[in-house]
């Protein structure tokens, strides 16, 4: 039997091991098509953005800012009291462990979704005052029904996983558990995009068919289907993104971005972008940064739930969802920084593929004023909320790629 300063060793050296494959890892997801060398020049915003455009996107997102760290702190508030109060609950349910535990998690859920929903009200009353949206309220808290859905099943999904773990493995469960994450989030990327595009119609215009052909051979993303998405009615802002991977690949587009307002051109830098996010793999990406956090993570809700009885107890699954949205709260200005530095590649996919520099400046510039963009933002926000880059910054990459 080993003694004690040996098993010592071997579990240091272990740690050490598993600390370099983690950063040589994240060394290997970072490595990017952006030059290493690249340096942003400096931008003068004036000759970009008019000051009375700048100014009413200032004090439009100063608003929305507040607004979004209002509803953060309340759902945390309200997960705390449902992690004090619902324990009692859980024991009087009688559905056994895992019953129970699913039961509890599904009414903490509720519970923070509930409590946005005034902060979504809000929201949506200062997108109207500001001719963004014409959204009605009770449709701006069930409207995205898709995503809610397939976020409520996949929380309970991996409810059940962590309880049969827990009595399976003990204390130990995390081991597993963090693999078993990463699988469930590897599903859930690959199953959304089916319910994301729900209700939406592929790309009938004739034209920009064969534009798209033409940017799929040219990123190298391969046949990828386009749809887009009615949502002129409700809202004026622009919007397009890339989602899934394999048979589920998908780019929608908002049809905002097709009524005029942007040029052919505009939109071909779009759909280049979102082409990049497939070409990268960026959603494979998404889900092996999630990966790697998700070992330590699960090693501190472990932690953090012994006193409960650990995660096979329904009693600790109210207190599990806290301590993951404040992990997870901690861990958003790393995480913005990774979707910030995907995001770029994907820009610079797409001035690689258009070679129209002056097509990407004026999309990102009349971002500013459809989509009412600071373009320069408040540090704090920018780094404790913006998952893609400031339009200034775009901006100065634009220009840097075409000193290149």
């Amino acid at each position: 039997m080993p003694s004690r300063p040996s098993a010592r060793a071997a579990l240091a050296a272990g740690a050490v091991l598993a600390g370099g494959l983690w950063a040589l890892a994240a060394v290997l997801l970072w490595r990017s098509r952006i030059p290493g060398d690249l340096e942003l020049p400096p931008l003068d915003e004036t000759a970009f953005f008019h000051p009375q455009a700048t100014g009413r996107a200032e004090a439009y997102e100063r608003v929305v800012v507040w607004i979004l760290v209002g509803s953060v702190v309340a759902q945390v508030a309200v997960l705390a009291a449902m992690a004090w109060r619902l324990p009692r609950t859980a024991r009087a349910i009688g559905l056994g462990p895992i019953g129970s535990g699913v039961i509890v998690g599904l009414l903490t859920m509720l519970a923070a979704w509930a409590a946005n929903i005034p902060f979504t009200a809000v929201l949506t009353w200062w997108d109207r005052r500001h001719d963004l949206s014409e959204e009605g309220y009770v449709e701006a808290v069930i409207g995205p029904y898709a995503e809610l859905f397939g976020l409520t099943v996949t929380a309970l999904v991996t409810i059940v996983v962590v309880m049969w773990l827990a009595r399976k493995l003990g204390r130990l469960w995390w081991l597993a558990g963090a693999p078993a994450f990463a699988a469930i989030a590897t599903a859930f990327a690959f199953l959304l995009p089916y319910l994301l595009t729900l209700g939406t119609d592929r790309l009938a215009d004739p034209a920009l068919g064969a534009e798209i052909a033409r940017l799929e051979d040219a990123t190298g993303a391969g046949p990828t289907r386009v749809y887009v998405e009615e949502v002129s009615e409700t809202t004026s802002l622009p919007n397009a993104y890339a989602a899934g991977f394999g048979p589920s690949e998908r780019i929608v587009l908002w049809d905002t971005l097709l009524d005029g307002r942007f040029p052919d051109d505009e939109v071909a830098v779009v759909l280049a972008h979102e082409f990049g996010h497939h070409a990268r793999h960026h959603i494979w990406k998404d889900v092996a940064w999630y990966a790697l956090f998700a070992l330590p993570g699960a090693y501190l809700i472990a932690l953090a739930t012994r006193r409960r009885g650990g995660m096979f107890e329904p009693t600790a699954v109210p207190l599990s969802l806290l301590v993951l949205t404040v992990l997870q709260l901690a861990a958003q200005p790393v995480q913005n920084v990774i979707s910030r530095h995907l995001e770029a590649e994907a820009d610079w996919v797409a001035l690689e593929t258009t070679h129209d520099p002056d097509a990407a400046r004026g999309l990102f510039t009349g971002f500013s004023s459809t989509a009412l963009a600071d373009p320069s933002p408040p540090t704090w926000s920018y780094v404790l909320l913006d998952g893609h880059p400031t339009l200034a910054q775009r901006l100065a990459m634009v220009e840097a790629w075409q000193d290149r």
